[in-house]
């Protein structure tokens, strides 16, 4: 999908904010802000994600994923080690 520039003004603490956890996160601010949106559409669209959250095994998952991500423990592979040739 093409995109766009997008140009926003908020306080200073708030942008210093959102670069400390996009840096902390492993993101960018412009996709943490791409996520905030999407789910603004989500919502508004009645996509929610709530049925598979609500999976306790996946909730889980997800949670350990975010942690090892985070903390740099995540074994990363190619697409090909994943999906073959």
């Amino acid at each position: 999908m093409p995109k766009t520039r997008l140009n926003i003004s908020t306080d200073y603490d708030l942008a210093d904010f959102i670069k400390v956890y996009a840096q902390e996160n492993r993101t960018t601010v412009s996709e943490v802000v791409t996520q905030f949106i999407l789910g603004l559409k989500r919502r508004t669209s009645q996509q929610q994600t709530d049925t598979i959250l609500s999976d306790p095994h996946f909730s889980q998952a997800l949670t350990e994923a975010h942690t090892r991500i985070k903390d740099g423990s995540a074994q990363w592979h190619t697409f090909d080690e994943v999906f073959g040739d």
